[in-house]
């Protein structure tokens, strides 16, 4: 019994092993991290690219007032009793494309009206100090949420693309440039405009 229990003993038990291991000898499963210091730097480079782009991102708005939903849309009855609610009135000011057609009511869920749309905006080139009144190309974000952006809201914080090719601004290729990013200063539903500041 003695016998089978220090055999036990002896198969459980860690030895220091007799071999010879040579200087600098790296385990299997670490002869792959010589490559550490190169993906190190690779990604400290991607940090800092993407440091410089929020940089050039830094918007002169960085926090809004959240828009509740109940504020940004009014419920419209519809129906021969009026009793059916799914249709939603946009509130706030608007941008559709020039070619915008609506839907026909029937499938019409998000009614934009025609006295909150605007074309144009009234854009201030921060450096030239001078303002603008450009045509607004689209709009890129809304800080409330993409439905909102999908549905062309322009509230207070919103980046809006304008066409700037009236200002001749060029870039370092010497290329004209069409269209830039500027973000909404105001409450265009309450002042009946759009005023906004150029991203540069």
């Amino acid at each position: 019994m003695k016998k089978t229990l220090a055999m036990h003993e002896e198969s459980t038990s860690r030895r220091k092993s007799d071999d010879n291991v040579q200087d600098g000898a790296v385990p299997a499963y670490l002869l792959d991290r010589d490559n550490t210091t190169r993906a190190k730097v690779l990604s400290n480079t991607i940090k800092q690219k993407r440091k410089e782009k929020a940089g050039k991102w830094d918007v002169p708005l960085p926090k809004v007032r959240p828009v509740a939903e109940d504020e940004m849309f009014k419920v419209v009855r519809s129906g021969k009793r009026k009793t059916k609610q799914w249709k939603r009135m946009v509130t706030k000011a608007t941008f559709v494309g020039p070619g915008f057609t609506r839907k026909p009511p029937k499938y019409e869920r998000f009614i934009r009206p025609t006295g909150l749309r605007f074309t144009k905006a009234h854009v201030t080139h921060p450096e030239l100090k001078c303002t603008f009144n450009l045509e607004i190309i689209g709009v890129k974000k809304n800080p409330n949420g993409p439905m909102y952006t999908s549905l062309g809201v322009i509230t207070k914080g919103t980046i809006i693309e304008v066409n700037v090719s009236e200002l001749g601004l060029v870039t370092p290729a010497g290329k004209v440039v069409w269209g830039k990013y500027a973000q909404v200063t105001n409450n265009p539903e309450n002042d009946g405009c759009i005023n906004a500041v150029l991203l540069v």
